[in-house]
């Protein structure tokens, strides 16, 4: 796969996207702090969430900021809104979550780790859905495709369904008639 083309490129306000990033995935971290707190085999209480495991809170907020705020610097610096710039901002995020295990290995590693997740993801299209879909084709037109590819003819369905006394597949009147035959003797004309 080619990388995709860039064309001009617009300068965007770094602060305002780490601010938002900050605080949607500082909320993520608030959720995630929350399912930690209720899952702990002691009751830690109502704000135990922000007290014992809210520095889930502030590392998922750091890397949001972080990661906004890297992603959206490097663009505006290089002219260019390419895959590299998640990447490194996808690094200094994975450093910041591995600097809770005080390690260089941690840091570097999931580091990298991130790096090539969001360098990857972003190269790819950035969307989970974009491999499934063909860029040229709207969605009725696709819609279209799936149903002939996928339809089968009405005689093979006929042909497998069981009979009943309101569906009669092809030759339905020529087996009734000899069922009725073999059954009881009865011959039926017509």
């Amino acid at each position: 796969m080619a990388p995709p083309t860039y064309t001009d490129y617009e300068p965007k306000d770094a602060l305002a996207r780490a601010a938002q990033g900050t605080l949607v995935v500082g909320t993520a971290g608030a959720l995630l702090s929350a399912v930690q707190n209720s899952l702990a085999k002691q009751n830690l209480g109502g704000m135990g969430f922000i007290t014992r495991t809210g520095g889930t809170i502030g590392i998922f907020a750091a890397m949001g900021g972080t990661y906004m705020f890297t992603k959206t610097a490097t663009a505006n610096l290089r002219e260019k809104d390419d895959f590299i710039n998640p990447a490194l901002g996808g690094f200094l995020a994975g450093a910041i979550m591995g600097s809770r295990l005080r390690t260089l290995s941690a840091v570097l590693g999931y580091g990298s780790s991130l790096a090539l997740a969001m360098g990857v993801f972003d190269y790819t299209g950035g969307s989970l859905k974009t491999i499934w879909k063909d860029v040229g084709l709207d969605e009725v037109s696709r819609k279209e495709m799936i149903r002939a590819t996928r339809q089968r003819p009405v005689e093979e369905l006929v042909s497998q369904i069981v009979e009943t006394p309101m569906v009669h597949g092809p030759g339905y009147e020529e087996r009734r008639k000899e069922r009725l035959k073999e059954k009881y003797g009865i011959v039926v004309h017509g």
